[in-house]
């Protein structure tokens, strides 16, 4: 297990202190500062299926891996966006189904995998939400999440359902539909969307209070058009 503290409030930055050989791994670009003994090595992630994954969600092909040499070091990875970064262990059966902009460094005993739904309704209609990322193996991975994280343990059965961009997370024991709303006047003139997620339990689903999408949105006014 990797040792690590969390700081910097709403502009959260996870700073981790591996030990000599321990080595984490992240999208490029992440790592924020670190000590001169953190060994820097690029490479595909995942092999050829953590590759199609990585491209089917839109990220780079490549990862980044710091691995500490001659003694512990320190490496910190920041947000890159107001929120929070929460902790989660993964184990054999523990996984986690994360947005594909949700992943942010792990150890490099996990693997990162595109997660498709088996519904085709999902996949169709689902958005963002369907295209996610899938963390599974042993160890400890740190996740970005917009605005606050709202987290609700969900028994067998029970359900919640959510706007799409408010889906942060899920345990995978969990599974996702996509409903519609219902009432034509609703769909239509509520503003709501046509479509919204629903998540059943067994499991843990982690929500967000502040889709980046939403903040890009209400700003979009005040934007001054030049063309």
């Amino acid at each position: 297990m990797i040792k690590y503290e969390i700081q910097g409030g709403d502009l959260p930055v996870v700073i981790c202190y591996p030990q000599e050989g321990q080595c984490l791994k992240t999208e490029r670009g992440a790592m924020s500062w670190m000590t001169p003994n953190m060994q820097m090595s690029t490479n595909a992630g995942g092999g050829v299926g953590g590759v199609f994954g990585r491209m089917v969600t839109g990220e780079s092909i490549f990862m980044n891996e710091y691995r500490a040499v001659g003694g512990s070091g320190m490496i910190a990875f920041a947000s890159s966006f107001p929120g929070s970064i929460i902790p989660y262990e993964v184990s054999p059966g523990n996984e986690i189904i994360v947005q594909k902009r949700g992943f942010l460094a792990m150890e490099d005993t996990l693997q990162l995998s595109v997660a498709f739904q088996k519904k085709i309704g999902v996949g169709l209609v689902g958005g963002e939400g369907f295209i996610m990322q899938k963390i599974s193996g042993n160890g400890t991975v740190f996740l970005e999440i917009d605005g606050s994280c709202i987290k609700y343990d969900l028994q067998p059965g029970q359900s919640m359902i959510v706007d799409t961009g408010y889906l942060a997370a899920y345990t995978g024991s969990c599974k996702i539909d996509v409903q519609t709303v219902k009432g034509f006047k609703n769909a239509v003139f509520g503003g709501e969307g046509l479509f919204n997620t629903v998540v059943t339990g067994p499991g843990t689903v982690y929500l967000q209070t502040m889709p980046i999408y939403g903040v890009a949105n209400a700003i979009r006014p005040y934007i001054p058009n030049n063309r």
